[in-house]
């Protein structure tokens, strides 16, 4: 069995979204200072690096983390390619097939070097969320920091795959990936009153 890491590395470099809280890792007591073992903290934003978005980030009656069905992060998963869009709208999705997964993930390769927030990254247009309701889509993953441009205070994206019941991972790297059929697994941690979670999301090929 063949695993894929799609996860980005959190360490001190890993950029924030503008304004919000970096990522910080510190050792807080030491085996010398223990006897026994190293005792380490980490402190950060919920949606710094690869994260899920609760539903509660963008509405204030959405559902929390720990309220979210772990079933709902992990299922097969389609990668298709959009390198060179923009904006990813239902015109760009109708040559796919979706029979027999769940999920889709979005290769962009928009966001080029990890280590800063990118001046510019593909997003995704409002009608592709009743798009792939249809197609039995209850997850698309992106490998940007956002499914909306970062100046979006309306954030149409999120609210429009929010109201189509499809729930929005982002900053996968995908990079190294081809264009196919995987099975998915990216589990939140089960925080109960989080607006989001970092998760380590994996790839197996089929």
């Amino acid at each position: 069995m063949k695993l894929i890491d799609i996860s980005m590395t959190l360490n001190d470099s890993t950029p924030p979204w503008p304004g919000d809280e970096p990522f910080h890792y510190q050792l807080t007591a030491s085996m010398e200072e223990t006897g026994s073992v190293n005792i380490e903290s980490h402190k950060g934003s919920n949606h710094i690096g690869t994260h899920v978005d609760a539903p509660f980030h963008y509405d204030n009656d959405g559902l929390k983390m720990a309220d979210l069905d772990v079933h709902r992060f992990y299922g097969d998963a389609l990668v298709v390619n959009m390198e060179g869009k923009d904006v990813i709208t239902k015109e760009d999705l109708q040559a796919f097939a979706f029979e027999g997964v769940s999920k889709v993930l979005f290769r962009s390769i928009s966001w080029e070097d990890r280590t800063h927030f990118p001046n510019n990254y593909t997003v995704i247009d409002e009608d592709v969320g009743p798009y792939l309701k249809e197609q039995g889509i209850d997850l698309i993953g992106v490998d940007t920091p956002s499914v909306d441009p970062e100046t979006s205070e309306s954030l149409q994206a999120h609210h429009s795959l929010y109201n189509h019941d499809i729930l929005i991972l982002e900053g996968i790297v995908l990079d190294h990936v081809a264009p196919g059929t995987y099975e998915l697994m990216a589990f939140p941690l089960k925080m109960e009153q989080a607006d989001g979670s970092p998760v380590r999301a994996v790839l197996r090929q089929k």
